[in-house]
């Protein structure tokens, strides 16, 4: 039986499309859909900007790209964006939500995990990729590749959005309750708070001591639309422990590193990882923040799964010790369960996990 409040799962994203709560330009791609989201993709046009911006309570976004953009770039067959740039790429998504029925964004892993800074933005927004309830318009997202240049074209999907109605968030004591029964994460000593549920870092290594990986700089160009495609050691140098179970993050590297918790989201919940926590220190963890029901459950062949942790440092360096917490899942209730789990046939990149790169790269 459906909640009246949480998270919309598959068959009710599916049903907003027959309704006209949500349209696009083209028929929606196969795969599109995921238990409780859905994948948004480019549309025909970059705009080069010379900074990124809020639209504002009283503005369109189209207005403020009249004034800010430098260029047009056509993406019908593709197109090189370079680090360092802004761009601002309409959708070919758009929404006509009802008036209790809010939404919110995030990177796709595979986004996250190439550092590919991406923001939803909607017309007279206030707040990067959240959309208010009831909204009813365009989407836009805004992309900036931080470490390696990307080739994008219509079509190419970087970022999911999560629809939900009323409040779904579980509490502290409900979140304990639910691990105590389901073991979220796992850990003997779970530390419930602020909200959520700690992660911690894993630098203790693989057998061969590999604890991650640093990108490289001035590589070659990344397709988003092609697996498996480019050698690890072109844009990623490995990092070892080499006994010290610590790693100190230089200001503006990147690097993928793993969880020591494996994750577990059953299937009648989701979860989203906070993606900077200043009780933790001064970086940035994960900027994909989407977990799907059934990631890591073991029925959908996800025993084990851990979270892989996209880490930048900021102003100053910073060093990480094995076991430090990094970050925190919070959890919210879908409204129904849905009709396909996370790693169910669904073609799923990143069930079953370790320390995994994007599926862009060959093993």
């Amino acid at each position: 039986m459906a909640r009246e409040t949480g998270i919309l799962a598959d068959r009710a994203i599916a049903a907003l499309f027959e309704t006209g709560r949500l349209n696009s330009e083209r028929e929606l791609d196969r795969d599109q859909i995921q238990p409780a989201s859905l994948d948004l993709r480019l549309g025909s046009k970059a705009f080069r900007v010379r900074a990124s911006f809020m639209p504002g309570p009283s503005h369109l976004v189209s207005d403020k790209l009249d004034r800010l953009s430098l260029h047009v770039i056509d993406l019908s067959q593709g197109a090189v964006l370079e680090t360092g740039c802004v761009y601002i790429v309409p959708l070919m998504e758009s929404l006509a939500l009802p008036a209790d029925m809010s939404a919110s964004a995030n990177p796709k892993s595979s986004t996250g995990r190439l550092d590919i800074f991406t923001r939803v933005i909607t017309d007279y927004a206030q707040e990067f990729d959240k959309i208010p309830a009831g909204y009813s318009g365009p989407l836009y997202l805004e992309i900036s590749p931080r470490t390696f240049p990307i080739v994008v074209r219509r079509g190419s999907r970087l970022s999911q959005i999560r629809f939900r109605v009323g409040q779904s968030v579980l509490g502290e004591p409900e979140l304990l309750k639910l691990h105590e029964s389901e073991t979220l994460v796992a850990s003997k000593q779970p530390n419930v708070s602020g909200g959520g549920i700690a992660l911690s870092i894993d630098l203790s290594g693989d057998k061969d001591g590999l604890i991650g990986y640093r990108g490289k700089h001035h590589t070659a160009v990344v397709d988003i639309d092609e697996k498996d495609q480019h050698d690890i050691f072109d844009f990623w140098e490995p990092l070892y422990s080499r006994g010290r179970n610590e790693l100190i993050l230089d200001p503006d590297e990147f690097y993928i590193l793993v969880s020591r918790e494996a994750v577990h989201v059953p299937p009648d919940y989701a979860a989203e990882m906070t993606p900077f926590d200043p009780l933790v220190g001064e970086f940035r963890v994960h900027y994909a923040g989407f977990f799907d029901p059934g990631f890591g459950h073991a029925p959908a062949g996800g025993r084990g799964s851990r979270a892989v942790l996209e880490v930048r440092s900021h102003e100053v360096p910073f060093i990480l010790e094995d076991g430090q917490i990094v970050g925190r899942l919070v959890y919210e209730h879908m409204q129904e369960k849905p009709a396909s789990l996370y790693g169910s046939g669904l073609g799923s990149n990143y069930q079953a996990q370790g320390l995994k790169l994007s599926k862009h790269f060959r093993i």
